[in-house]
């Protein structure tokens, strides 16, 4: 099993689909971190060399944000938000839609699971 940019990849599937997995890369980075490396699309994990296996790793470090960095940089944006203030930043403080999406109804996967009102009646 492969370990590029602390992510143990698949090592069965090919390359580019394994690179995916990796937070911060999407199927075009891998694309163009595989022709970078002069690595062929059909190539399986298994079969890299681990010259290869490095060309990866410092491509990826060299020209890319992934992982810990990545999802440190969105924390620290969610963040400043918050500490300014701002619309934004008030809707993620208080758990609701950031994008403008209505709250009467839906909106539960942000919200969290109902929760009933007590005296209301069902009619």
């Amino acid at each position: 099993m492969a370990r590029i940019a602390g992510v143990n990849i698949p090592t069965n599937k090919r390359v580019v689909i394994s690179l995916t997995y990796i937070h911060g890369i999407g199927p075009a980075k891998a694309r163009e971190i595989c022709e970078k490396c002069n690595i062929s699309h059909e190539s399986r994990v298994q079969d890299l060399t681990d010259q290869e296996v490095i060309g990866i790793r410092e491509v990826i470090d060299r020209d890319h944000v992934v992982e810990g960095d990545l999802r440190r940089e969105f924390a620290m944006n969610i963040k400043r938000l918050m500490d300014l203030g701002c619309y934004r930043g008030i809707r993620h403080r208080k758990g609701l839609p950031v994008r403008g999406q209505r709250t009467h109804t839906n909106a539960r996967s942000r919200k969290g699971p109902a929760r009933p009102i007590a005296g209301k009646k069902k009619a």
